[in-house]
C-alpha cells in the first residue's frame, strides 16, 4: 500500500512481529539493498529511510511510488 501526505511519500508493507524485528536489526543493508535494486530498473524512487509500526514497516521515500516502480 502507498500513501502520500503533503510532506512525505510512504510504503506501508505488512509484516509479522518475527519478521519485523529480524528486518529491523538489518534495516542499514537492506536499505542499500533496496535502492541498489531500484536505481538498477532506472527508478527514480529512492528509500530514505524506515520504521516500524504496529503490525507493519513503513518505507519512506523520496518520491510517490506506482506498483511499476517496486
Amino acid at each position: 500500500m502507498t500513501t502520500k501526505r503533503p510532506l512525505y511519500k510512504q510504503v506501508i508493507v505488512p509484516i509479522n512481529d518475527i519478521n519485523q524485528k529480524n528486518f529491523m536489526k538489518e534495516s542499514d543493508a537492506h536499505i542499500t539493498n533496496l535502492n541498489r535494486t531500484l536505481k538498477n530498473i532506472k527508478s527514480e524512487v529512492i528509500v530514505d529511510f524506515v520504521h516500524s509500526d504496529a503490525s507493519s514497516i513503513i518505507m519512506v521515500t523520496n518520491k510517490v511510488t506506482n506498483s511499476s516502480d517496486l
